[in-house]
């Protein structure tokens, strides 16, 4: 037995098969729900996989999943990796061109797609010529293009419930596409082996990592039941899918709903005892603290033992209002990237004051990014990995060179993130390089902008952007979201509440009031769109 994610999980099934794995709220408030055991869940997956290597599909070949959050998209994931396919998610907000991008990028032979996704799966199918067989999941709705796919139903129908497969690897690969907020999406290739240890914590987020695989399924033999995972956002990132595999490796349950809708987490909360959620950022965060506030006040939260976010920052101010709410809750702002894995998590000083402080793993250090050599303390350079990183990204050698590195006999990987390190080794993360502002020749980070302006009481939501200055290059622009039933604030009061909390330079020079701010589903930041509406603010 290797490291390899099918295997694993085959291990789990075999010393825990009458446990429920899976809960799944299909359409929130109506009450439909779907439970598989992992007997059930495996058979289920099983039987998908099949049908894909009927279907002429073979080891090493890409299969994509076009899916909102289902049990079929986490049982297509194991059935893409026992039949040992890549599994790639493609993000469901994509329209046509950006489709053909990712389908074509991704070599994709395969794709499993919910049924509302017709017609944009048709656009795309005539410019993706490796894209051979489509599996539906649901009927298409009335006067949907036509398209020759195998429904969801008929190719579960279709295959063996049992196992049969041969011999899988820990180099067999596991793709997520990560579209940051610049640039196209790009493919990170993980090992498997690798993606065990950096992103599923080697079986063992709060201990020792597992030392071979057959360990994995002896602690679970060993372990109880009684944890309920919810990864809140959707699955086609990452961060819920890994949550998902995280549960797994436990022999733990894991509840999913088709959408984010806030008082329908609140109420699986109650309903189901869940004990671990995970979100990204305040954009998630705060609608639950106002339903908390509001029609779900007095929700039983009392099984919840985590409250974690990773992919974007939750501020010190959303963070002290839900602790308030639920005193017993560990509240954790979780560090990684698609590229890395875990880094680490926010000390508990972490806010406007003193920025985001990290308490990272041994493998992450803040490097020159030029030399690789580690920076000194109080010196700026950028967040790295070594060890089990990913392989580089599929299909574009350029990023990979620019991306990742050799360093004697270990690999790394170069992040995005800016940051320093002090004498104690705590990190404090500046900001995305590629947002960094440069105005007057001094540099300004807008995370951390965005921290300060997000603790004052009117400001519900903000974004920070630079925009072209004729005397300093660029200037500061916060575009806020203000909080419902609060007055607008002036520019002035912005700025006297900054300047408590930062050097003058990094103050707002702008200030843009939206209805909305613009995120992805899973709540991270979309800054070209803030950049775009500050610029046009600004000549207006």
């Amino acid at each position: 037995m290797e490291y390899n994610l099918a295997d694993l999980f085959e291990s789990v099934v075999d010393v825990v098969p009458d446990r429920e794995a899976l809960v799944y709220i299909d359409h929130p408030g109506t009450g439909a729900e779907r439970r598989l055991t992992y007997r059930r869940l495996d058979a289920a997956a099983n039987r998908l996989a099949h049908h894909l290597i009927d279907a002429g599909l073979r080891p090493g070949e890409h299969l994509g999943l076009h899916l909102y959050n289902g049990v079929e998209y986490l049982q297509t994931v194991l059935a893409a990796l026992k039949a040992r396919l890549v599994p790639v998610n493609v993000n469901y907000r994509y329209v046509k061109e950006e489709l053909v991008y990712l389908y074509r990028d991704a070599d994709l032979a395969a794709l499993v797609f919910d049924a509302e996704f017709t017609d944009r799966v048709a656009g795309a199918l005539p410019q993706t010529e490796k894209l051979r067989h489509l599996v539906r999941v649901g009927t298409a709705p009335d006067g949907s293009a036509a398209l020759d796919a195998t429904a969801f139903t008929e190719a579960e129908a279709a295959g063996s419930p049992d196992r049969g497969f041969g011999p899988r690897s820990a180099d067999d690969l596991f793709i997520i596409y990560t579209g940051g907020t610049t640039g196209m999406p790009k493919g990170v290739m993980w090992r498997q082996e690798d993606l065990f240890f950096a992103g599923l914590f080697g079986g063992e987020p709060a201990g020792e990592p597992v030392k071979r695989p057959e360990e994995l399924a002896e602690r679970v033999a060993k372990s109880g039941e009684g944890l309920t995972f919810f990864p809140a956002p959707p699955l086609m990132h990452g961060t819920s899918t890994l949550t998902s595999f995280v549960a797994f490796n436990y022999g733990q349950r894991v509840a999913i709903h088709r959408k984010y809708v806030p008082e329908e987490v609140l109420r699986t909360i109650e309903k189901e005892k869940v004990t671990s959620v995970s979100l990204v950022g305040d954009a998630m965060l705060r609608p639950l603290i106002d339903a908390l506030h509001g029609p779900l006040k007095g929700t039983d939260l009392s099984s919840l033992f985590t409250v974690s976010s990773s992919g974007a920052i939750m501020s010190e101010t959303v963070r002290d209002q839900l602790q308030a709410l639920a005193p017993n809750v560990l509240i954790l702002n979780n560090f990684g990237s698609s590229e890395s894995g875990s880094n680490g998590k926010a000390t508990d000083d972490s806010g406007p004051e003193k920025g985001f402080r990290l308490e990272v793993n041994e493998r992450t250090q803040v490097v020159d990014p030029v030399t690789h050599e580690p920076v000194a303390v109080g010196e700026p350079g950028r967040l790295a990995q070594r060890g089990h990183v990913p392989l580089g990204y599929y299909n574009d050698p350029a990023k990979t060179a620019e991306t990742f590195f050799q360093k004697g006999t270990e690999r790394w990987v170069l992040l995005g993130d800016m940051a320093t390190v002090d004498e104690d080794g705590i990190v404090t993360v500046l900001g995305r390089g590629s947002q960094c502002i440069n105005t007057g020749g001094e540099k300004v980070y807008p995370e951390e902008v965005e921290q300060a302006l997000k603790s004052h009481p009117d400001v519900y939501d903000a974004l920070v952007a630079g925009v072209p200055n004729a005397k300093w290059g660029s200037h500061v622009a916060a575009v806020v979201q203000v909080r419902e039933g609060a007055p607008e604030p002036t520019l002035a009061a912005i700025q006297t509440h900054c300047r408590t909390k930062l050097a003058g330079y990094k103050v707002p020079r702008q200030l843009v009031i939206t209805p909305s701010i613009q995120r992805s589903p899973s709540g991270k930041a979309d800054y070209r769109w803030a950049r775009t509406v500050a610029a046009e603010a600004d000549a207006r």
